[in-house]
């Protein structure tokens, strides 16, 4: 956590994960909730707050985020079966007013190393309008939105997230390199627990 820029940290923890088999956000991941490291990477974050957005689940989830650290925010998305939208909008609609930057994380990724988030950070303060992290040529997690996005991810819809707000920027999205596959690791079927 930092006291620098206004900059907050959501981490999209709504889904059923039906895929999985239900319980996604509370598999064992290296000794601790799946859940757990995708917190780990939020408050390594340059970050004021976290925000955790709820959806099936809620209560355990909600739970789960507290005992990792009491000072998470918790917001529930009650239409969260629409998909990703539902859950963005509902964490970009609870971050305070004065935000400069928000990072989104996904709930099911567990191993995003701290030391991307920094530099995406630094991206913004460039002047870039968001950032993202970029392994073997494919964009990861988390992404960076500044202040001026933030309202437009309060109009997420459907499943696809803000991947159109992502696409209309152009070169003002900072694509980071960066040598760690962790960006892209997510977690959608028990199997894939094993790959940490």
């Amino acid at each position: 956590m930092a006291t620098g820029p206004a900059l907050e940290a959501i981490v999209l923890a709504a889904g059923s994960g039906s895929r999985f088999g239900g319980g996604k956000m509370f598999a064992p991941f290296n000794g601790a909730p799946l859940l757990h490291g995708a917190l780990a990477a939020a408050f390594a974050a340059p970050v004021r707050g976290v925000t955790v957005v709820t959806g099936a689940d809620h209560q355990a989830v909600g739970d789960a985020a507290v005992a990792f650290d009491p000072r998470v925010r918790l917001v529930h998305a009650a239409d969260h079966g629409e998909g990703m939208g539902a859950s963005l909008r509902t964490g970009a609609a609870a971050l305070p007013a004065d935000t400069a930057g928000v990072y989104v994380f996904l709930g099911d990724m567990p191993r995003i190393p701290a030391s991307v988030t920094a530099e995406l950070a630094r991206a913004l303060e460039e002047g870039f309008e968001a950032a993202a992290p970029v392994f073997d040529g494919r964009r990861g997690h988390p992404v960076l939105f500044g202040a001026r996005l933030i309202p437009q991810l309060c109009e997420a819809r459907g499943d696809a997230g803000a991947r159109e707000v992502l696409k209309s920027l152009g070169a003002r999205l900072a694509l980071i390199e960066t040598g760690d596959n962790g960006v892209l690791f997510d977690v959608d079927l028990p199997s894939h627990l094993t790959g940490g």
